[in-house]
């Protein structure tokens, strides 16, 4: 006797494993964004929704993990717009390994604070354009299409970027 399958059950396998293998992912990248981990969860969500609203392109996988990157960023910009604010919490993490002393702990816990303190400066672009470039290190070509925006405009977005942090680093060897 042959087993009866579900027409949607393939479809909600693919879309789960789609969610499950871009996750973590995604809201990294959305919290970078936001600096809240509440806000990068409500956000992640959203993109997901988003993003599975629309199947037709999910069938090529790269290009869906590109599209899924766009649509993450551009609705934690729109949420910074929306609200008109940035914040930052701390996210408890483990220290990178057992052996960490409670000193390299402490001064692991500066510099995050220390760089956090850094992006407040930046606007929403000018954080989202130094994060993909820099940390995600993503080209100016694929930083312009995740923001929807020119490769001219993004190198703008970057180099002030990177001339506010640079003063704020000099201000705070003082």
């Amino acid at each position: 006797m042959s087993e009866v399958i579900e027409p949607g059950l393939e479809l909600a396998e693919r879309q789960n494993r789609f969610v499950s293998e871009h996750l973590r992912r995604i809201f990294i990248q959305i919290y970078r964004i936001v600096g809240n981990v509440s806000d990068a969860q409500d956000l992640a969500q959203e993109a997901f929704i988003k993003a599975l609203q629309h199947q037709e392109q999910l069938k090529d996988e790269q290009k869906a993990a590109h599209w899924l990157s766009r649509i993450a960023t551009n609705t934690a910009i729109d949420f910074l717009r929306r609200s008109s604010r940035a914040t930052f919490c701390e996210i408890d993490e483990a220290p990178e390994s057992h052996s960490e002393s409670p000193e390299q702990a402490l001064l692991r816990s500066e510099h995050r604070e220390y760089l956090e303190d850094g992006l407040r400066l930046l606007s929403p672009r000018e954080r989202t354009a130094l994060l993909l470039r820099d940390v995600e290190g993503l080209a100016a070509e694929e930083v312009a299409q995740h923001m929807s925006c020119s490769k001219a405009t993004v190198r703008s977005h970057i180099a002030n970027a990177r001339t506010k942090m640079r003063r704020y680093m000099e201000r705070r060897k003082r």
